[in-house]
């Protein structure tokens, strides 16, 4: 049984409380803590992944490297690279916080809603793929350049978020797929580390 709880927060980033994530995800869905990443390799490549066909947040929809939600009392870090394992069966290094703040609402075909504070992250690759199949139907490494000009242009299927976050991450880019890290102390209070 999944026993997953998210931490739910308000528009200020303020934890409110934590739910259990099976019971959470429906037509109303609060807001609640997740966070997002993209997962380049060494030739500055940006790993995609189909979500697998059953899950009840847009299934079978294709987006970033993999998305989250973090425990309470976890250290956001470790969610993250929890997550990758869970996911992808992927190690990551070079965690780098890109959007701190980014927040989204959206409502699948299905009815399902997801509705998010979702800080956005980027990796490096330190191990090969291996993707569990009851999370992920299909992965593709593609150029960055490509993804965020077609992204941009609205020529290519991606999920609402991703769209939304590419488009954040174009506007701060330095050069190809690379991105000013931001300050852990903009992130969510509900997550924000102890010193900040």
């Amino acid at each position: 049984m999944n026993t997953e709880r998210i931490i739910l927060v308000d528009e200020a980033g303020n934890a409110v409380g934590s739910a259990p994530k099976v019971t959470t995800h429906h037509a109303q869905t609060p807001l609640h803590l997740a966070f997002s990443c993209y997962v380049f390799d060494r030739a500055g490549r940006l790993l995609l992944t189909q979500r697998a066909h059953h899950k009840p947040t847009f299934p079978g929809v294709w987006t970033n490297s993999f998305c989250g939600h973090p425990s309470p009392g976890e250290d956001l870090f470790e969610a993250l690279e929890r997550r990758a394992e869970q996911e992808l069966g992927l190690q990551v290094e070079a965690l780098s916080l890109a959007l701190p703040r980014f927040r989204y609402a959206a409502t699948g075909a299905n009815g399902v809603r997801e509705n998010e504070l979702c800080p956005v992250f980027t990796a490096i690759a330190s191990s090969e793929v291996t993707p569990d199949p009851s999370e992920v139907a299909s992965v593709e490494w593609v150029r960055w350049t490509l993804l965020r000009d077609e992204v941009l242009a609205g020529e290519r299927e991606i999920s609402v978020w991703c769209a939304a976050q590419v488009a954040e991450l174009a506007a701060r880019e330095l050069a190809d797929g690379t991105f000013p890290a931001a300050a852990p102390a903009d992130l969510p209070r509900a997550v924000r580390p102890a010193a900040s």
